[in-house]
């Protein structure tokens, strides 16, 4: 699965992580990957990413980090940025390899993008072109704020022109003073193509136990 949001600071780590934990519960090998972060902090073992970390915590076996996380990017800038300010160039091979040593020792792998559906990464390349360079099927986070409709149903009609599959949504309550939440949701209900897996509530930063529990994974199990 691919998890990609409606914007960045949607909680995609967060549901991320959730999905990874509740494919263990469901007795599945599940491993989470972070292929490009940026906004990582210096390390005696090098640049590590707090996200990437989460989801190496969540995920079954021992994964090198360089595995879960292969460009790491100091500052907390957009991807593409970053990597021309380090001379990195991103590619997709490396980033396809990795994904192969998680899928090799895994029942499911969960690969969580940066920002939307279409930041930059490298060139004229985007997440969604990752996305569709590795097969996955995907999995939008809509935060539940002011303006989600429509960049929701956006994001779903790029993912559909890319030729990938929208597995399902998930709903996060990112804004507790966000009005009409509910009437938002029926709408998100009745037109976004795929089920939602679920509505997590606004919850303290890092919370994956909580947010396992508000996902429904029986849509992607069938």
């Amino acid at each position: 699965l691919f998890v990609t949001g409606t914007d960045t600071g949607v909680g995609k780590t967060l549901v991320a992580c959730a999905l990874v934990r509740r494919l263990r519960e469901h007795g599945f090998r599940a491993a989470g990957m972070k292929p490009v972060a940026s906004g990582c902090d210096r390390t005696p073992d090098g640049l590590r990413n707090e996200d990437a970390l989460a989801l190496q915590r969540e995920s079954s076996g021992e994964w090198p980090y360089a595995t879960i996380n292969p460009y790491a990017f100091e500052p907390a800038i957009a991807p593409h940025v970053a990597a021309a300010e380090a001379a990195v160039q991103v590619d997709f091979g490396t980033i396809a390899a990795g994904y192969r040593q998680l899928a090799a020792g895994s029942d499911r792998v969960v690969v969580e993008g940066a920002g939307g559906w279409l930041v930059p990464l490298a060139g004229r390349a985007t997440i969604a072109d990752l996305a569709a360079h590795l097969g996955l099927d995907v999995v939008l986070v809509v935060g539940l704020r002011l303006g989600c409709l429509n960049h929701a149903f956006l994001t779903a009609d790029a993912i559909a022109a890319r030729g990938l599959r929208l597995a399902g949504w998930v709903a996060n309550a990112i804004d507790p003073a966000y009005e009409r939440w509910q009437a938002n949701l029926e709408t998100l209900d009745a037109r976004l193509p795929a089920p939602r897996l679920g509505l997590v509530p606004h919850l303290p930063p890092g919370d994956v136990t909580a947010a396992a529990r508000a996902l429904d994974l029986a849509p992607l199990l069938r």
